[in-house]
């Protein structure tokens, strides 16, 4: 979502932004400032400690700063105190992000995220070049050209990662059993992302996997069951496997678009938020509708965002069986609202609920059938395993709550559970082609992919009952 800012809210942004300078220069070891944390003073008279704060800062530290980053601080420490998918996207990572989103950028090709502080590689592209110098999902990336990764926040990694065709970069990575860091020099390239990969099993079923929701994934996808029944010898389809496994989402509309493909009327997802204008609702249509033909959806831990769109619509409405493990859990709607300095703030304005009012937040999608990855080694890297732990958005810091559970006391218990919580794995989806692996050795290193397709081909015993219209 994309909005404008009005003057009133121009004003009222450029207060905040100011107040949030106090958030990263010593804020918090000022005594009248912890003093007034919780009381409902006015924002003006806050204000008047910000501006001592940022009086001492220009006038004693131990260089002059320049205000640029006195701003930039402020707007990420803002920021940071809210959630952690709000932020400040400066122009150069907000026109790259752009850039993105229509299939193609310049990088690595690895998929990353925060971990306890630590950087981690969740798996790199096929073909990437990040995976040709052998870059291991689980990896942790300790340094960036020299620099130390602890103190960046994601973006910071991502923007650093990023860099035109040909620019080299030096990481330096930590990988559990090998003692050294390992140093490698990886030369960036344009990386053009297929978001839709298919491929015909046999016996008139189908496997598609979609990795991620971009500007044509839809259209993609189309186009590839459209593959299928050409294959097949058939105008329809006795089944397809859909693989959202390790998608972690991407554009609203292609969710809404994806699901509408196989739905023939009734709410796909709505939104709810404190604005009005957040307040939405997706529906159904008729036209261009998928024939009724059997569908299983395969998920795991790595599943977020429009992919759970896309299993929960499908699940509450009864078209498709859900496999695997629980979803990732990020229900929340992100507005980009674009700044006049050419960047844009990331702002998390509503939350996502299915047709049957669940929120998907820190909750996630529970399949209809659950099924773990199996521990089985990579047959190309000798002794490692290929899943990885699974992180979710309950684990990261500062996760909205769902709202099912606000303001509720927690359980007895609850918080023993939570440090002893079993982690799940997931497959390395990286080392298997879906477009040339032999189907058996596939479906012996991917054991949820063979329970998918073992369902469909005894699926009447299976099928799942249309739940009555509300």
């Amino acid at each position: 979502m994309v909005s404008k800012l009005s003057a009133r809210e121009k004003c009222i942004s450029i207060i905040c932004i100011l107040f949030g300078v106090l958030l990263v220069f010593g804020g918090r070891s000022l005594p009248e400032v912890s003093a007034r944390e919780n009381s409902k003073t006015n924002l003006f008279e806050e204000l008047k400690t910000f501006t001592d704060v940022l009086s001492v800062v220009k006038r004693d530290y131990v260089s002059d700063v320049e205000n640029k980053k006195l701003v930039e601080g402020a707007i990420k420490g803002l920021l940071a105190t809210l959630d952690p998918h709000s932020g400040y996207l400066d122009p150069d990572f907000y026109q790259d992000l752009q850039v993105q989103t229509k299939g193609e950028f310049g990088g690595l090709g690895i998929e990353i995220t925060i971990k306890e502080g630590l950087l981690v590689v969740v798996a790199p592209m096929e073909g990437s070049p990040a995976e040709k110098v052998g870059v291991r999902p689980g990896d942790i990336i300790v340094k960036i050209d020299g620099k130390y990764t602890k103190e960046f926040s994601l973006v910071d990694a991502v923007k650093r990662l990023r860099g035109p065709k040909g620019s080299p970069i030096q990481i330096s990575l930590s990988r559990k059993g090998v003692p050294e860091l390992i140093e490698t020099t990886i030369v960036r390239d344009n990386i053009a992302v297929r978001s839709v990969k298919s491929r015909y099993l046999g016996e008139g079923f189908g496997y598609v996997r979609v990795s991620q929701f971009m500007e044509h994934t839809a259209d993609d996808l189309k186009t590839a069951l459209a593959a299928l029944r050409k294959e097949s010898g058939s105008s329809d389809i006795r089944g397809v496997i859909l693989d959202m496994r390790n998608n972690p989402g991407g554009l609203l509309a292609q969710a809404v678009r994806i699901s509408d493909m196989f739905l023939k009327e009734g709410v796909i997802v709505y939104t709810d938020g404190r604005v009005d204008a957040q307040k939405q609702k997706f529906f159904a249509h008729g036209k261009g509708t998928e024939p009724d033909y059997p569908i299983v959806v395969l998920v795991n831990g790595g599943s977020a965002s429009a992919s759970e769109i896309v299993a929960g619509a499908l699940k509450d409405h009864g078209r498709a069986i859900i496999l695997g493990t629980q979803t990732f859990g990020k229900g929340s709607v992100q507005t980009i609202t674009p700044l006049e300095n050419g960047g844009a703030l990331t702002l998390t304005t509503a939350l996502y609920y299915t047709k049957s009012g669940n929120s998907i937040q820190a909750r996630g999608v529970k399949p209809d059938i659950e099924v773990e990855a199996e521990a089985v080694s990579d047959d190309s890297v000798p002794g490692v395993p290929s899943p990885l732990s699974e992180l979710r958005e309950e684990d990261l810091p500062g996760a909205i709550s769902n709202p099912s559970s606000a303001g509720q006391p927690a359980k007895e218990g609850d918080a023993i559970k939570k440090i002893n919580k079993t982690r799940t794995i997931r497959p390395n989806l990286t080392t298997i082609d879906p477009e040339k692996e032999d189907i058996q050795v596939w479906g012996h290193r991917d054991n949820q992919f063979q329970r998918a397709l073992d369902l469909l081909k005894t699926f009447s015993v299976f099928k799942v009952s249309q739940p009555p219209s509300t």
